[in-house]
């Protein structure tokens, strides 16, 4: 097979992946009746424990305003909850419902059983491979999306 054809071949299988995943992401946010921008700052809280809303901010690209009107929602859907930071009371930190997140990994399970199926399929070498890519993806994905945000 020619590069380009091979190219060509790799990233039509890569972009069909990446639109499954964000398929899965739509599919699992309106099963627990949450927009995408509230099942992604709900799965940075609940990756981190907690935040400050001016933390959610940085890591969702939304304003101020827009992470006080989302952690709101997320607030009164039962999802998270305001407390005080215990460093600085002045500060509110955001924090997951532990129960309303068992919720969503109900709601998450089939794909991890599905993409367990799948993993079991290699080796530990070759998994430490595919895990290593995950961990230089993420930052890349993360460090491109500010690209697009910056370049608007």
């Amino acid at each position: 097979m020619a590069t380009s054809a091979r190219q060509n071949a790799e990233e039509e299988v890569f972009r069909a992946y990446l639109d499954a995943v964000g398929l899965h992401g739509m599919a699992g946010a309106a099963a627990a009746g949450l927009h995408a921008s509230e099942w992604y700052a709900l799965s940075q809280l609940a990756l981190a424990g907690a935040l400050t809303s001016g933390q959610l901010a940085e890591r969702t690209g939304l304003t101020t305003g827009a992470t006080t009107r989302l952690i709101d929602r997320l607030e009164r859907a039962g999802y998270v909850r305001r407390i005080s930071d215990p460093t600085d009371r002045r500060k509110v930190v955001v924090e997951p419902v532990t129960e309303a997140l068992a919720g969503i990994s109900e709601l998450v399970a089939p794909a991890r059983r599905r993409i367990a199926q799948i993993l079991d399929r290699y080796t530990p070498e070759q998994r430490a491979v595919l895990f290593d890519y995950f961990a230089h993806a993420a930052p890349a994905f993360r460090a491109a999306t500010e690209e697009i945000r910056a370049s608007r």
